[in-house]
């Protein structure tokens, strides 16, 4: 089954008056119903892959997917009420076929017979979900849809094939289910923040002078894959964001005495991605980067003693820009020193650490704060960690030390 807290959910949808919830981001199929919404979402329009959330958690949840994903999703939730649509890709289990003549009955016995669209057909998934609706008594109910995902196009076509139904924006609530980790998801967080780690730990190995930026990626990666084996489990995706030197955007740079190098660094497992930052160098910096890194330093420590229930995250940012400013940095106006994070589309997931954000930090939630600094011709300090919310402040997943390292033998 898949992660979203049923009773949590009906209250969400209490209080936004909602009957239901219909998601058709591929990332929020999966959140619902535990199962991948297959190939057919990467056109990246509606229709593809639904879950079908009701409020009443008594009621059973409903999905609609391709007849090629329909397998792996009734193996991973047999019991989501699955509907299949036809999709481009031809298959037939080819079991007892000896000859080219007894492959068209095994496509009929399979009822597997018949024209594919180019596609997937919009039209056949959206009354697929009108049987489901109307199973459950919601085909004249107020509905919420993850618009945030849905194009314009997709929401207008799905207004007049389900037209007595009043769709609504669910996104909010969506949001806010997302925000709340279940014991799953944080287990995945965790994994993925130490497989990042394992593999800034291999990275920093190879920082020497000549080692390009692809030279400190790739060490990067074999490190994260090794740590995840190392430790029973899988990646299912990473990213890196690596800068070498004063330019930022400068892919071919190397490594040389005294530049800064930031890697900010991200793996996912089942489809959760960690986000976490630390700073290098092969040699001393400049005084006036060790200068801004005990600023960003002061400021990170002082968010960090503001992440705690009952908070905002407004508050966090607020107190981390003040640390700035009373560190000299009367221009320095970062958007956000932080989010939350988990399996949405992206990196980053709301809520933000941003100014006046009245959202109200919450436990369970888990979240990235970060201090970064970028200067062109001049490079990249960050620091990030990841961190669990708990009843009496947060528990980080992260190991490393936050200082600037200095890997020529001494921190710097």
């Amino acid at each position: 089954m898949g992660d979203i807290d049923r009773q949590r959910a009906e209250k969400l949808m209490q209080a936004a008056g909602l009957d239901a919830l219909v998601l058709f981001q591929p990332e929020a199929f999966r959140y619902a119903v535990g199962a991948p919404a297959g190939v057919a979402t990467m056109w990246g329009r509606a229709g593809a892959a639904i879950a079908l959330v009701p409020a009443d958690p008594s009621v059973s949840l409903g999905a609609v997917a391709s007849d090629h994903a329909a397998g792996l999703i009734v193996e991973k939730a047999p019991s989501v009420d699955l509907r299949s649509h036809r999709i481009w890709i031809d298959r037939v289990d080819m079991t007892g076929a000896e000859t080219v003549a007894d492959i068209d009955p095994l496509y009929k016995r399979s009822g597997l017979a018949g024209p594919r669209p180019e596609t997937f057909d919009r039209v056949a998934s959206f009354n697929l979900l009108f049987d489901l609706l109307k199973e459950r008594n919601l085909v004249n109910g107020r509905i919420g849809v993850d618009l945030e995902f849905v194009p314009a196009a997709d929401f207008e076509a799905l207004k007049r094939a389900l037209p007595n139904i009043k769709w609504v924006d669910g996104s909010d609530v969506l949001r806010r289910l997302r925000a709340i980790k279940t014991r799953p998801e944080i287990d995945r967080l965790r994994r993925a923040a130490s497989a990042a780690e394992g593999g800034l730990t291999r990275m920093m190995e190879i920082i020497k002078p000549g080692a390009s930026v692809a030279d400190l990626s790739a060490a990067w990666k074999a490190g994260t894959h090794d740590t995840a084996r190392t430790h029973g489990f899988a990646l299912s995706g990473h990213w890196d964001f690596i800068s070498v030197g004063p330019d930022l955007s400068d892919m071919s740079a190397i490594v040389r005495p005294g530049a800064l190098i930031k890697a900010d660094v991200g793996t996912l497992v089942d489809g959760y991605s960690s986000d976490g930052a630390r700073t290098f160098s092969y040699g001393q910096v400049a005084p006036l980067a060790q200068d801004i890194f005990k600023a960003l330093e002061a400021a990170f420590a002082a968010g960090l003693e503001d992440i705690k229930p009952g908070n905002s995250f407004g508050a966090v940012h607020q107190t981390m820009l003040m640390s700035m400013r009373r560190d000299g940095f009367g221009e320095y106006y970062r958007g956000h020193f932080g989010h939350s994070v988990g399996g949405s589309v992206g990196i980053e997931e709301w809520p933000f650490f941003s100014a006046d954000n009245p959202e109200i930090i919450e436990v369970d939630m888990v979240v990235a704060l970060e201090a970064p600094f970028y200067g062109e011709n001049f490079g990249a300090l960050m620091i990030e960690d990841q961190f669990l919310v708990t009843p009496t402040g947060v528990d980080c997943m992260n190991t490393m030390p936050r200082g600037l390292f200095d890997t020529s033998g001494r921190e710097a």
